[in-house]
């Protein structure tokens, strides 16, 4: 009741609290994504894990969301959060045939 009686308060004084971004794992292992199409909203975040037992160089050249991050190493997690809506590429730049769409939607 305590709980109620303090959501209640704090809508009556007009607080409202944001809901939290999500963060979505891709893996990589045998060099390739674990996922080749995802929807996301707007200022989620994937996070890349290299379970892989190679080196990968994840990155786009998507307009308003390029990145690069660089050489992966195995055990190595990187998180990217998209902020612009869009069709997003993003590739493996040491290995090309691993490629995957990241559409963002509001």
């Amino acid at each position: 009741m305590r709980a109620f009686s303090l959501a209640v308060a704090l809508g009556l004084i007009g607080i409202t609290f944001a809901a939290a971004a999500a963060e979505r794992p891709i893996m990589q292992k045998g060099r390739a994504f674990s996922e080749s199409d995802v929807t996301i909203k707007k200022g989620d975040t994937l996070l890349f894990v290299n379970d892989d037992s190679v080196t990968h160089n994840i990155m786009s050249n998507s307009p308003g969301n390029e990145f690069n991050v660089g050489a992966m190493a195995p055990g190595v997690s990187t998180p990217i959060t998209f902020n612009d809506e869009g069709q997003i590429m993003v590739i493996c730049a040491i290995h090309p045939r691993m490629k995957m769409t990241v559409n963002v939607t509001k």
